[in-house]
């Protein structure tokens, strides 16, 4: 479920389709800034009700991100 609220919130970001984003899947590679994932991240914090902390390269691809959001529900 999270992974792919996720993959649904940055395939509307990118004008992508859901189904190419992959949890191997890194942000550098999509194209995106870290202003754009910083955006993510709030948005992800206000859809799981979780705070999720950038630091030190540890959310550095969706599935990073989703073991971090899932590790704190």
């Amino acid at each position: 479920m999270v992974f792919e609220k996720i993959a649904e919130m940055l395939a509307e970001k990118l004008e992508c389709e859901a189904s190419t984003i992959k949890m191997e899947t890194k942000f550098d590679e999509l194209g995106i800034d870290s202003l754009d994932v910083m955006e993510l991240l709030m948005n992800v914090e206000e859809e799981f009700g979780t705070e999720v902390e950038l630091g030190e390269g540890k959310v550095e691809s969706v599935g990073d991100l989703v073991k971090t959001i899932e590790s704190k529900m």
